[in-house]
This record gives C-alpha cells, structure tokens and sequence, in this order.
C-alpha cells in the first residue's frame, strides 16, 4: 500500500487527463470525474453584504440559518440557526409533503426572528446528486411569506466560499470526511460544457469516482477490492473508497483479519467482533496514530473486540494505522497536485500562490493525516505556494457566501449595464454634436479648435504662452527643443487684474495685458521680441479658426464691455498697436483641455484624448475631419472640443440622476445646465455629500438624528473631505475629526463608517461616469479607423483626478471594462493650460513653415 512519490506523479498525471475528460463536451460523457459546472461564477471579495438565509438539506434533520453579511470596514459574519428534524415518514412520502414541512419549518423560523414581511435571498445546501444548468434563480412564494432562492449548492463549494470570504486567495474547496470530494475555480473557456469564454466558474469535480473507468486497478489492493465488493455501490467511487473517513476503518480491519489469519498478529486468533463489517471505527485509526497515547489506545480497542493483544501486535497495528492513513493522504495529495497544475498553467504563472479550503472529519480530526497531505502537496508541486484553511460551517455559511456573491454579481451586472447605457448616450450625444443638421440641439457641442496635429518630436523654437482663466493670469516663456536634446525649458510670472479692470472695459483689460506682457519680456531679456504666441482663454467661445476666439459670454466674475461677441485675438493685437513697444504673433486662441492634451502628446505620440477632472470636466480627442462636418475639408484630424459636462441637458441622464443630484442643480447658478459635469466634477461632490447626509440624519440614521447648522450651510463639505475621508491610511478617529470640524460634535464610530461609505459611493459614481463618457471617446477613435484594438494615451489634469485615493483606478477599470478592444494608458499631464498652449503654437508653427 506504500506509493512512491513516482507512483504519485504517475497518479497526478492520470487525474490530470481524467480532468481533461471531464472538462470536454465530447468526452464528458464517458469521463469518470464529471467536473460538473455549478454557475458559481465569483469568490468573495469582502464588498459583500446583507442578510441571507440559509437552508441545509442532507440527512434527517436540516437546518435553517439567518447570516449577517456586513462589508462596512469591518468584514464579518453573524449566524443564528434553527435545527428541525424530518420524520421517517416524510423521507419515504411524497416530494410535495416533505417539501411543505420545510416551507413549515422556514416560517417558523422567520417567524421567531420578526422577519417573515421581508423577502429574503436564500441559498439552499442540497447534498444529493444534482445535475444544475444554472445557479437558480428561481423565485418562490408560499403562503403568507416570500423567499428568492437564489443558489442551489453543493457543501464543497460552500467550503470553499466560507474560506473564500476569510481569504481573497482561495479558490479550492476540499472535503476528506464520510465522504470526499474537491471543486475550484475553472476558467471558462476550458469548460466546454456551458456557454461563453469570459471570467470563471467553480466546477465540482465529484472526484470520488476517479478510477471508476479502471485508471487506478493497478495501485489497488486485494483488500481495497473486498471493501468494493462489500458496499452498497460496487465499482462506484473507488478513489473516494481509497481515502475518505466512511472506509479507513474498514480497510484497517480487513487487513488486520488477513494477518491474524496468516499468524502475523494475535497468535493467529480472530473473533466474532473482529470479523464484523465497521467494527473497527475510522476515529480508532486517528487515535491509534498518536505517538504519545497511541499503543495504549491500540490495546483498549483491541481488547474491546475480544482480542488479547501483545506488546507487538499493538506496534503492528499502530503500523497498518499509519500505512493506511499515510496512503489516504498521499493519494489525495496527488489529485490537487493536478488541480493546482491546472490553475497554475490557467494562470500561466511561473508561482502559483493560493489558499485550499478544507472541511470533512478525516481532515479535521486526523492532524496526522493533515500534515501529511500538506507536506506531499509541497513536495509534489514545489512551485505552488499552498495554504491550507479550515472551513467553517461550509453547509450553511456557504450557501449564504453563494448567494450574497450572487447577488454582489447580479448587482455589478446591473451597474455594468447602466455604465454601458450612459457610453451608448455619449456616443449619440457626439454624433449629433458633430453633425451639421443636430449641433445646434446637442448637448455635446464637439467644437472645432482648429488643432490638425498633437507634436511629432520636430518643434522648435521660443514661445509665448498667455494663460487667462480668472484674477490671476500667467505670461510664459517657453523655449522647445528638438533633436538629441529635445525639451522644454519654461520660465513665467504672475500677474493680478484688479476687480476694477475686470468691470471696467474691454480697452483697460487688454491694455493691462499687454503691458504685463512688456514686463515680462524685459524681465526676460527679450524687449523688443517678436515671438508666437499662443493664448489659453478659459471662457466660452466660438471658433472658426485656430488664431480666432469669439468671446461668447464672460463667467468668473469678469464684465469687462465691448468684449462679449468679439474676436479676444483682435483685441489683443489691437492693444499691442496701442503699445507700440513690441510685436507679437498670435498663432492660437486655446482651451485649456486641449492643452492638456498637447503637453502629454509632446512625451507620448500615442496621446490622441485630453481629460481634464477638476473644479469641472471636460475631453478632447483627434477626430477625423470627415465627420467634422462644422469644417469644411475632409482630410486628415482635427482636435475637439468635447464639452462634454453639458452631456444630459436634453434630459440623457434623467433616469440616473437620483434626488440629491436634483437637490444640487436647482441650488446651483445655472440649473438644468451642466448635468454630467455635476456628478462628476470636483465643484459638485461634496455637496451631493453634504445632501446625502442631511437626508440621513433628518430620517435618523446618522448623527442621532440631530442637525447642525454648519451641515445646512451650502458648500461646507469640500469636495477636498471626500479625498481625505476616502484615504485608506486615515483612521476612523481622523474622519471623526474632520466631522467635527463640520460641527458635528456628537458624531460616533457608526457615524464615520457611515459617512465614509457615503463618499466613497458619491465619488465611485463619479469616477464611474468619466470612465464611461471616456470609453466612449476612445472606442469613436477605434471605430472611424477600423481597428480590432486601438493603443491609445489619454493625457489627464485636474485635481479631483490627482489627489482623490481612489477615483483613477476606477475610472481605469471601468474604461477597460466598457472598452476592452482599446489598450488605454492614463498619463498625468502637467500645466495644459501653459505648456500646452506654447505646444500647440509650436505645432501650429511647425505646420505652416511646412507650406512655404
């Protein structure tokens, strides 16, 4: 019965194909490990929550558990559970009674809980062969309460799932009781037996039934074929006859009536007892093996089947205990051997790290057994980093972890497919902004800038940069290099337009430029220089040209007269003439998203979308000029401008906007204006915060029900609370202070958990949203080229993307998500609005030297 670690190998290498088999749609049939899909698609991940009930069905009695999932920082379970018994006449009447007993019995259970009016989910524990075809999502009503079976389980999957919620690693379920039995997360592309390739499902391997096809006759012994020949199921499930707990035992027997009969042991004695089937009990083996009580456990047991053992014949038996158990453990080290393989080879990973989820009285109450299966698994697959995990209730437990995953799937299903809903939107919204019949409508505008080209290395030269935008504005200088030494060396200064300038007309606003402009220059050495310049001009306005910018409307504060409707350009040269102290030459009127784009262009060729979340939003991408239909011309790009936080005006994002949102618009200064940009941006988040939580405290769930003040005033929650709250580095007791800060003094650890989860839900909506927008926008520049997959770089600026902990990774995974055919890099861009504007002037320049 002794296998070498060769014959163990050879064994890993059997079940390995026997896996293969199981797996394959043509040869599942014949295949004697069945590897049955259970539509078990998910692990925990530790976001799960609720409540859930649990049914176990597997013997004479069942059990009825209600489990507490709770995700709230602090992962954990509670359980209360009811135990009912099912009569003898129940088991062998009719379905339809047996199954009205445990309706019975659920309401009872409901009932003493107080929670008979709610509608629960439950996963039901049904240890009987099963062939499933979904994971059941069969809803049911009887009598005067109403339950959603969600999972119908197996208890090696519910093993699994109890350990797996512990620990994210686990993706093996192991049961080595009465019984045996395995089940891990298979990828579905090699599970021929269902539908689709994507992600993965927990396949139940049922592999007690390995060598039922004769792959193990030669490893099995003249006394593993007695136990067959005596059982209920002969020639069934021989593996499971080889190493679970309902025959060790008995093969322990068997060969101990062999040996007396051949005079080995006993003086060639057996007895009545002895020669009974399962008189030898499998907990003796455990017992037997115990280095310290062992030999003395070996001569009560002996002693108790009518023997009178001797010194030796308690060491001999101590002996085939081990020889047995050891046996037992190797053989199942062999066949997960194969089934970490398999992940291993899933994963193409050169180390496989992951946690196996063990349940079953052998495993449990063995510990010689234990460790000699982990210390074969090592031996056998030396390059899988294996930990072993005891499971906890799988039966119960387990059922509730399916169902809560279920939901948690069903849940992000539905999210995903609202994401893809407001993607779907955004790419109407910008065709009709750039079709000529529609643009007028539009919500997107998709406004021409006159850009035809992101930088290409070959840009040279000094240029001016003016960047105006609010009280202060900027004048650079920007010296761009190209070549070996290509770089961009910058130097600017800063100056204020006083309130008076700003109110006062558009002659004294521009004649104050232009003369901060002479300052600079003469800082700078450079009086009297004619440079190009390239003018960041942060208001709305028109353009039909890249040096025009028709001024639209003044925001910010500014009311300077005789600029609404004119050329800003005109203007600026106008009071330069006026100077008559220097000459400039004004190449470009630029917004600032653009600009974003440009500076992350200049390191990255790739870079084709500007993205900027901040105060507000907005995107920028290269669009081909045929569909620029604003523009006459049909070759080569252009660069628009998105405007896209205007996205939702004509009623698009209606049905995903929720009442705190409402609450925001109608109190901002432009309502029904800038939808999009008021879920997204930094301006907003903290205020639909600020309206969550007066709605909860005013229904009591938070602060005790009790309102300050400072929480009514408008503002207070700065969109900079979410970033800090959200930081996984911040402490309960810190969030405790920043809401006392809000003067909300009374505030407690329920109270931070709570508010906590607000922000991050408001910003994960958000963050959401501009990955969805986003997607969007990259797939438009993956279609009009025809590609399979577009490689793309998108240049991104804007607080609220550089400082929140969280918001960029869910962008990015929800971009990957809605776009998995564009590799999308997110490239942080620095100073668009400067840098970027002597860029696009640069290639600007570069492209009308190339005319002449």
């Amino acid at each position: 019965m002794r296998l070498s670690e060769e014959n163990l190998m050879d064994v890993s290498r059997r079940f390995r194909r026997e896996m293969d088999k199981g797996l394959g749609r043509d040869t599942n049939l014949t295949a004697s490990v069945k590897m049955l899909p259970t539509f078990v698609r998910s692990t925990p991940d530790g976001t799960e929550s609720g409540d859930f009930l649990a049914l176990d069905l597997g013997g004479t009695n069942f059990r009825v558990l209600l489990v507490k999932v709770s995700a709230n920082g602090k992962q954990k379970v509670e359980m209360e559970n009811q135990i009912y018994a099912i009569p003898e006449t129940l088991m062998r009447g009719s379905g339809c009674e047996l199954f009205d007993h445990i309706a019975e019995c659920l309401a009872n259970f409901l009932d003493k809980l107080g929670i008979k009016d709610k509608k629960l989910p439950l996963g039901f524990t049904f240890s009987f062969p099963c062939r499933q075809t979904k994971l059941d999502e069969v809803r049911t009503g009887g009598g005067d309460f109403d339950i959603d079976i969600v999972a119908v389980i197996n208890d090696t999957v519910g093993t699994m799932m109890t350990c797996g919620y512990d620990d994210h690693h686990c993706e093996l379920g192991l049961i080595v009781g009465t019984g045996t039995n395995a089940c891990y997360m298979e990828e579905m592309r090699n599970l021929e037996l269902v539908e689709g390739d994507e992600g993965r499902m927990c396949v139940n391997m049922e592999w007690g039934a390995f060598g039922d096809d004769g792959a193990l006759d030669d490893l099995r012994t003249e006394f593993d074929r007695e136990i067959d020949a005596g059982s209920l199921n002969p020639g069934k499930q021989l593996f499971e006859k080889m190493i679970s707990g309902m025959y060790m035992g008995e093969l322990v027997r068997i060969i101990l009536v062999k040996m007396a009969r051949e005079g080995l042991v006993f003086q060639g004695h057996t007895t009545p007892d002895l020669l009974i089937t399962g008189h030898f009990k499998t907990s003796y083996v455990s017992a037997i093996e115990n280095q310290k009580s062992g030999l003395l456990y070996a001569e009560q047991v002996l002693r108790g089947l009518g023997l009178d053992p001797s010194a030796e014949d308690c060491v001999a038996v101590q002996r085939v205990c081990h020889t047995v158990s050891t046996r037992a453990a190797h053989l199942c080290a062999a066949t997960l051997a194969a089934v970490l393989r398999q992940i291993r080879d899933n994963k193409a990973a050169e180390r496989l790290r992951t946690t196996i989820g063990v349940d079953g009285s052998v495993y449990k109450n063995h510990p010689q057994f234990a460790r000699r299966l982990h210390k074969m698994v090592r031996r056998l697959v030396p390059d899988c980093d294996v930990r072993f995990l005891r499971s906890e209730d799988g039966s119960g437990k387990g059922a509730a972890m399916v169902t809560a995953v279920a939901y948690r799937l069903a849940e992000q299903h539905a999210e995903r497919q609202r994401l893809m809903e407001v993607k779907r939107r955004m790419e109407e919204g910008m065709k009709r902004g750039l079709a000529r019949d529609t643009h007028d409508s539009a919500s997107v505008k998709m406004l021409p800038t006159y850009v035809r080209s992101t930088p290409d290395g070959t840009e040279r030269g000094d240029f001016l940069a003016l960047d105006l935008g609010g009280t202060n504005f900027r004048v650079l200088l920007v010296r761009v290099r190209s070549g070996k030494r290509r770089s961009v060396e910058m130097h600017n200064k800063i100056y204020t337009i006083s309130q008076d300038i700003m109110q006062g007309t558009g002659e004294e606003l521009f004649d104050h430029i232009v003369h901060c402009i002479g300052d600079f220059l003469e800082y700078m050495g450079l009086k009297g220089a004619s440079l190009p310049l390239g003018f960041t001009f942060s208001f709305p306005c028109h353009q039909t040209r890249l040096d025009q910018g028709i001024l639209l409307k003044w925001t910010k504060g500014f009311k300077a007269t005789g600029c609404e409707g004119e050329d800003v350009a005109a203007l600026l040269k106008d009071a330069i003439h006026r100077m008559e102290e220097f000459d400039l030459d004004v190449v470009a009127v630029v917004n600032d998203t653009v600009g974003t784009m440009m500076t992350c262009g200049y390191e990255d060729q790739r870079c084709e979308v500007g993205l900027i979340v901040g105060t507000g939003t907005n995107a920028c991408y290269m669009e081909e000029m045929e569909n620029v239909e604003l523009v006459e011309g049909d070759d080569g790009l252009m660069c628009v401008n998105m405007e896209w936080g205007a996205f939702g005006d004509r009623g698009e994002l209606d049905e995903f906007c929720t009442q705190f949102d409402a609450a925001v618009d109608e109190r901002s200064a432009n309502p029904g204006k800038q939808r999009f940009e008021k879920m997204i941006s930094g301006m907003y988040l903290g205020e639909i915060v600020r309206n969550v939580l007066l709605d909860f405290t005013t229904r009591g769930l938070l602060f005790r029900g009790k309102l300050s003040e400072r929480l009514k005033t408008r503002g207070i929650f700065e969109t900079k609370f979410l970033s800090q709250i959200e930081s996984d580095r911040l402490a309960l007791r810190q969030v405790r202070s920043i809401l006392q800060h809000l003067g909300l003094v009374s505030s407690t650890c329920e109270d931070s958990i709570l508010v906590k989860e607000v922000c991050s839900v408001v910003s994960r909506r958000a963050a959401q949203l501009c990955g969805a927008g986003l997607a969007a926008v990259v797939d438009k520049i993956r279609q009009n080229r025809n590609l399979e997959q577009l490689t793309v770089t998108v240049g991104v600026d804007g607080t609220l993307y550089k400082l929140h902990p969280h918001f960029s990774t869910i962008m990015r995974e929800t971009l990957k998500d809605l776009a998995p055919q564009c590799d999308v890099s997110l490239v942080q861009s620095e100073d668009g609005s400067g840098k970027g504007a002597a860029l696009i002037t640069a290639v600007a320049c570069r492209l009308r030297d190339a005319k002449k």
